[in-house]
């Protein structure tokens, strides 16, 4: 997590202040509820209250603590008892490390995944307003990086659509499967605390009741939700890449953005690079690669270790802030995205029409021609302009007997028709976006 790649909200979500009031949250509510069921004295959870609501707790001194007592939580719960007085010896009762840990881990998941859920809506606007301003404009489709057939830019943006809208799916399920609270003690008994507290703090912090913890909440929740984030950052990726072939000087369809003061390279001053997907496809790396290691710390010793806890130290932070970022960049990427229709009809015509050859297959096979035999008399054509004996496949098919013996010239030139690949366009749209 470096400020390059950081944006402050969600920074400030894993900022030690924030995971300190969280701390604070979670042993002052368990407070309140043993008082109401008279396990300690209600002026006590009044005093924590009272006391620590407006603290602010002292980054400093509670290293300092950490580093003589080697415990972050008794280290906190001594600063507390500094502020709070007397009264502080009645927190944590019956409680042990690991509910304050877990809960305050997945009170910090929630707020991040609030976060990519609301980033991937502006990214969803950005990308729903650019199919519709390029619903009709054609281009090439490739397959293999290939020319294949004509599709329309709108359509490339439609299918981004739809993949983040899944994805957007997948955050809110992570979402709901890590939003979880466990107040349940030592092995997760509930010998020492009452099973009615923990379910005071999972509504108090908005979490729903863990069903049933060990000494830790159950990691493979952990796990999906760092797997998700490695979905929606492939996802981002395969955008990203897309732009990238895009703005090759060879292709030249679409280009990022490239402001009046902006420089491409120290060495040559005419370069126009693709650094902003560049950039997000290398940020896309990092979050997939936190993913294994959240795998990896499932499985636990018994009713609990801590060798999940160094690991998610790190990656719960760094996923969640790269993430972030990458998605904001996608956002103002798609949303100046600059696009050239007139590069994309020049790269449509290049092979000379050969991309309705499939339309001149399918034409020779309903005129009666055997498929075998319609496809060795479109291909002995298309290889000529393949191999740059001709540039006009549409006089090669013409001008070829054994094709003209099924279709006539106007017959052939009908399926030259560029519109009629664009024919089911609307049908899309309404399935992707609802209206067309």
């Amino acid at each position: 997590m470096i400020p390059r790649y950081s944006r402050p909200d969600m920074v400030a979500i894993w900022s030690p202040e924030t995971k300190f009031r969280i701390w604070f949250e979670i042993e002052a509510h368990a407070a309140s509820a043993m008082a109401e069921l008279g396990v300690i004295p209600k002026e006590a959870a009044a005093a924590i209250w009272a006391k620590g609501k407006d603290a602010k707790f002292d980054v400093a001194r509670i290293d300092a603590i950490e580093a003589e007592v080697k415990h972050d939580v008794i280290a906190f719960l001594t600063h507390v008892s500094e502020i709070v007085g007397p009264e502080a010896r009645y927190m944590h009762s019956g409680m042990t490390s690991s509910d304050v840990l877990d809960t305050c881990f997945n009170v910090q998941l929630v707020r991040a995944a609030d976060i990519l859920i609301a980033d991937v809506d502006a990214l969803l606007a950005a990308l729903e307003r650019r199919a519709f301003e390029h619903k009709l404009t054609p281009t090439v489709g490739r397959s293999h990086g290939i020319h294949a057939e004509p599709t329309t830019f709108g359509l490339k943006l439609a299918q981004a659509y739809a993949e983040f809208s899944r994805g957007r799916e997948r955050l809110v399920a992570a979402r709901a499967e890590v939003a979880t609270c466990a107040i349940s003690g030592a092995v997760g008994t509930f010998a020492q605390v009452d099973p009615r507290v923990e379910a005071y703090v999972a509504k108090a912090m908005g979490l729903s009741v863990e069903p049933i913890s060990t000494q830790v909440i159950p990691r493979d929740r952990h796990a999906m939700y760092f797997a998700t984030l490695g979905v929606v950052a492939s996802s981002i990726e395969r955008l990203a890449i897309e732009i990238r072939h895009l703005q090759r000087t060879e292709v030249l369809e679409a280009e990022e953005f490239f402001s009046e003061k902006q420089k491409g390279s120290s060495a040559m001053p005419h370069k126009r690079n693709p650094v902003l997907s560049e950039n997000i496809t290398g940020l896309a790396r990092m979050v997939r690669s936190y993913a294994m290691p959240a795998m990896e710390n499932v499985a636990l010793w018994h009713e609990r270790d801590i060798s999940h806890s160094s690991v998610e130290r790190m990656i719960g932070p760094d996923a969640t802030v790269t993430l972030d970022f990458a998605l904001a960049r996608l956002t103002g990427l798609m949303d100046k995205l600059l696009v050239y229709p007139t590069t994309m009809q020049k790269n449509l015509d290049r092979l000379g029409g050969l991309i309705h050859s499939q339309r001149i297959l399918i034409a020779l096979t309903k005129a009666g021609v055997a498929r075998e035999d319609a496809y060795r008399l479109v291909q002995r054509n298309a290889m000529k302009v393949w191999g740059g004996e001709s540039n006009d496949f549409l006089a090669l098919l013409k001008a070829d007997p054994d094709v003209k013996k099924a279709l006539n010239d106007k017959e052939l030139e009908d399926n030259f028709d560029l519109d009629h690949h664009f024919k089911q366009v609307d049908t899309i749209f309404k399935r992707v976006f609802g209206s067309a």
